[in-house]
């Protein structure tokens, strides 16, 4: 609670006009790269549609990859232990 109560009114102040001035850089951004799109060559133009395709970050693995991994794991874990497999039913 000691954080809380020394956020005053000048920190909230603060804090909008950052918000608010990084939203207008930013819609000023896509304004100038929209503008600058309309008049570029069709060479620039495909290069900036394919820019959003080149991250940082690598691209991970597609879920149900790590899920049948963890199933794998799963029976491999239970063979080890010595129980039955699940799909062999005991009558």
């Amino acid at each position: 609670m000691d954080l809380l109560d020394r956020v005053g009114l000048n920190t909230l102040l603060l804090h909008w006009f950052v918000v608010t001035l990084l939203l207008l850089i930013i819609v000023w951004a896509m304004i100038k790269a929209l503008a600058s799109g309309k008049t570029m060559s069709r060479g620039a133009f495909l290069f900036l549609s394919f820019f959003p395709l080149i991250s940082l970050f690598p691209i991970p693995p597609p879920q149900f990859e790590n899920v049948q991994k963890a199933k794998q794991e799963q029976r491999k874990r239970k063979e080890d232990s010595g129980d039955p497999p699940d799909d062999e039913t005991i009558e």
